[in-house]
């Protein structure tokens, strides 16, 4: 209890085989998976293409993710070609997938490409780190992505 008379409410997280988990779970998590893939458009299609209630995706949607979702600072180092746009529409790419960007690197091109290594805050991301990548390799210009750090 606070002194105000209120409960002070410690979260602890945990890493858990999914199987030991009550169905429940696995159903919400299909559920965001649709909807993060777009294979369902709206929350209601989603609960019922994955079977679960309504009050139990609103119920657990903020308090289970795939690990892959666990995530904090990312750090990716492109393969660019020296083209017009392109650092723009990566950029444009990230913000829309919910990335904040901490840093951007951008060396001078030799020989019609140049690197370029991002540094993004992910915790609040909409899209899978795998979903991002692809989405950054598909733009005009951009040769290659790796992942350089995941915290």
């Amino acid at each position: 209890m606070c002194a105000g008379g209120g409960h002070v409410k410690n979260k602890k997280f945990v890493i858990a085989d999914l199987e030991l988990l009550p169905p429940v779970y696995h159903r919400v998590l299909f559920a965001k998976e649709l909807l993060e893939s777009g294979k369902a458009t709206t929350i209601n299609e989603a609960v019922k293409i994955a079977n679960v209630s309504r009050s139990a995706y609103y119920k657990y949607k903020e308090s289970i993710f795939p690990f892959n979702h666990m995530q904090g600072i990312l750090t990716l180092l492109a393969v660019v070609i020296d083209v017009k746009g392109v650092l723009s529409s990566m950029l444009g790419v990230t913000s829309e997938a919910g990335c904040n960007i901490l840093t951007i690197n951008q060396n001078v091109p030799v020989n019609g490409v140049a690197n370029i290594t991002l540094t993004l805050q992910t915790d609040r991301m909409k899209i899978s780190v795998e979903n991002l990548i692809t989405q950054l390799k598909s733009i005009h210009g951009v040769r290659k992505i790796d992942i350089l750090a995941r915290q």
